[in-house]
């Protein structure tokens, strides 16, 4: 760590948002949002445009005056405070620099704003220019920069008024998927070795768990969830984070009486029209009957096998039926299992996609690494089998079923 902040007897954020509501006449932007970024954290805002996370950089930054909450840096409230009395820097996806300035002029001109000398601001400037492996452009212009380099730069820049914490809004933007990738791996390594504390803002799943220690994901001005990589993508709390953090499967269901009169404890019968089957859910507690149901099949947990003879030749789906070794204790199978007909093979590289229409028109997909697909093709009959536990499930208020 940089440094130990206290306030108050324990240890506080270097960032700390408090109830931060932002308007723009009868829109509101931002609502009630309340999160700390920590000391050293890389802490990235991820949410989809317009869902309020570049306007809570820029409040931040002090570009933006919030309607009602606090803003703190450090500890020291900063709410009414102009963007220059807070010791933060921006990072634009735009770059920003001055094109009839050279590159170290560009990076020395934050530290030559606030009063550093011209020996001690171009001592640093070659510092920041040596971490962000630029050093041999120093005497150039921007305009003989490819889109990387200027990148770079304009980190330098940034990291040249030593701020107490770094701003991004999504800087990669602007680059190009490969270029992209490698300056996320060096933005993390910058990060790891100043252990500058960095809020980032991005809109790209990858970015965020390519570089975050934790990821606060942003809905309609909301912050929705936040916490680690691993944990948001395991446990999401409700239905928006599940469809933004990766691609799946959603089927609608309903929750019906079970074959007994009701199922064990901690699990009910769900029924999914569309697949023309009825599954057991573990997940009895928060569900009643009638409650409709968005069941969540991932396509790396759905199994996928050529048809075999003998199997249904309908163009409907069919599935295990009470009374198969899949059973729970009242008879209804744990498990899924469907034919259908492949309807298009995707190569997306490392990976292939594979889309399988089943049941009453309902269009389901497998996606594996290349090397461990299915060798099937469009037209050809093929078997899906899931474990229902397997699944996510999200109640009528589309939050996260739990057991």
């Amino acid at each position: 760590m940089r440094h130990d902040r206290h306030r108050g007897g324990g240890v506080t954020g270097v960032v700390d948002l408090d109830g931060v509501r932002v308007e723009y006449d009868d829109v509101v932007a931002v609502e009630e949002l309340s999160v700390a970024v920590r000391d050293g954290e890389l802490f990235c805002l991820l949410g989809p445009s317009g869902c309020g996370k570049t306007t809570t950089l820029r409040t931040i930054a002090g570009f933006e005056t919030p309607t009602a909450g606090r803003v703190a840096l450090d500890g020291t409230p900063v709410t009414g405070r102009p963007p220059y009395e807070r010791d933060c820097a921006t990072v634009f996806q735009d770059w920003a620099l001055f094109p009839n300035k050279s590159v170290l002029e560009n990076v020395a001109f934050g530290p030559k704003m606030t009063g550093v000398s011209a020996s001690e601001r171009r001592e640093r400037a070659r510092e920041r220019l040596a971490t962000v492996e630029m050093s041999e452009y120093a005497d150039t212009r921007p305009s003989a920069l490819s889109g990387g380099q200027k990148q770079r730069v304009a980190l330098a820049r940034a990291l040249a008024v030593d701020p107490d914490v770094l701003l991004l809004d999504e800087p990669l933007s602007n680059l190009d998927k490969r270029l992209r990738e490698t300056m996320q791996l060096e933005i993390k390594r910058i990060q790891e070795r100043l252990e500058t504390p960095m809020l980032y803002v991005t809109h790209d799943q990858d970015e965020a768990f390519t570089l975050a220690d934790r990821i606060g994901i942003m809905n309609d001005g909301r912050l929705v969830q936040v916490g680690a990589p691993g944990a948001v993508y395991d446990d999401p709390v409700n239905r928006f984070v599940e469809s933004f953090l990766g691609s799946t499967n959603f089927v609608e269901g309903r929750v019906v009486e079970s074959a007994t009169g009701g199922g064990p404890e901690g699990r009910v019968d769900v029924e999914f029209p569309a697949l023309d089957v009825v599954a057991g859910v573990p997940a009895a507690r928060s569900l009643s009957a009638g409650d409709g149901v968005i069941a969540s099949a991932r396509p790396e947990t759905i199994d996928l096998a050529p048809a075999t003879e003998g199997a249904a030749s309908t163009d409907g789906g069919t599935a295990s039926r009470p009374g198969s070794e899949s059973d729970g204790d009242d008879g209804v199978p744990d498990a899924v299992r469907l034919v259908g007909t492949v309807s298009e093979v995707v190569h997306r590289g490392s990976t292939v996609r594979q889309y399988v229409t089943v049941g009453d028109g309902v269009d389901l997909f497998v996606e594996r690494p290349a090397t461990r697909a299915a060798n099937v093709a469009a037209g050809e009959r093929v078997r899906l089998s899931w474990d229902a536990s397997d699944c996510y499930y999200f109640g009528p208020d589309d939050r996260r079923v739990r057991v």
